[in-house]
């Protein structure tokens, strides 16, 4: 089977990946509006079923509705891999966000694009040079940085807390593997055609689990929250797996790490907005510092690439 082979168009999978990394930033703060009222199965079902009926119908205008019958147990394999984490992924972050604050479970998340970024040097061969090393220290740092105020709490008794962020750990080792098999997955499908077999399948996987009835629990500014969430899953994920098809793993991952201090600055904001939905995150000057940290070390890890 064929590795997966990027366009080489660098700047189109970084203004992608920028892209992904803004929807994805504001995603946190619509979950967490609707999880006083919904269980986080039924929210994700939510999104995958609406998300599977608007790319659906997208590909049917265009008449591009007709993914490839897999061949193979490696695509099979592939497949069932991408469909179980890319849902367990969701469930797990949604279900984690009922504990953590929204920019603490995106701090938390961004180790599933550093174990993206292990997995695709070590299957896709991609390269990871000593600059990229650099930005990875850095990276890492402002997050340890960034999450500081923490680490006594989360090494102390098994609160709540611990637990969301247990679950959010969950969700980054799924999501890892999910994206790997996505990667690979883009040698075969077209990257809609791909999202929409997610969607769709982890819509009928969740279905036994869900309560779709909780609909009815939700007031108008939660309705718009879970519709809002479902265009943006089609929008973030579409973007990202765009992103794959045109730039290195690695250097996407990079650029996406950014996410936790694009959900800060949007929370700020949204709370001012919506005080009665969204709580204001307020953070230490040491923890503002991480966050700067991981910008440097995301941006420092995506440019600082060979032209070739």
């Amino acid at each position: 089977m064929r590795l997966h082979i990027t366009s080489g168009r660098w700047k189109l999978g970084l203004a992608l990946s920028l892209i992904t990394a803004a929807l994805w930033g504001s995603l946190p703060i619509a979950l967490k509006i609707l999880l006083t009222d919904m269980q986080a199965q039924t929210v994700v079902w939510y999104r995958f079923s609406v998300a599977a009926v608007l790319l659906g119908a997208g590909l049917a205008w265009r008449r591009d509705l007709r993914p490839a019958w897999p061949r193979g147990r490696t695509v099979w394999g592939l497949l069932a891999v991408a469909s179980l984490g890319f849902s367990a992924n969701n469930v797990l972050f949604v279900a984690g966000l009922g504990y953590v604050t929204a920019t603490a479970g995106q701090v938390v998340i961004q180790l599933a694009p550093m174990l993206l970024l292990l997995g695709s040097v070590a299957i896709f061969k991609e390269r990871f040079g000593g600059a990229q090393i650099a930005g990875l220290f850095l990276l890492l740092g402002g997050i340890l940085l960034f999450f500081h105020e923490r680490v006594g709490e989360l090494l102390g008794n098994f609160t709540g807390y611990a637990l969301g962020i247990v679950l959010v750990v969950l969700a980054a080792f799924a999501w890892a593997f999910y994206a790997l098999a996505q990667k690979q997955l883009l040698a075969n499908y077209g990257s809609a055609g791909l999202m929409w077999m997610l969607y769709a399948s982890g819509a009928v996987l969740l279905f036994p689990l869900a309560h779709p009835a909780q609909l009815a629990a939700l007031d108008a500014t939660q309705t718009v929250a879970l519709l809002y969430c479902a265009i943006l899953t089609v929008l973030g994920y579409g973007a990202f797996a765009e992103a794959l098809a045109h730039w290195e793993a690695s250097r996407v991952s990079a650029v996406v790490a950014v996410t936790p201090l694009l959900t800060w600055l949007i929370n700020r904001m949204a709370s001012i907005l919506m005080p009665s939905y969204v709580k204001a995150d307020h953070l230490s000057a040491w923890s503002l510092l991480g966050a700067a940290l991981v910008t440097v070390g995301c941006a420092f890890a995506a440019l600082s690439r060979q032209r070739h």
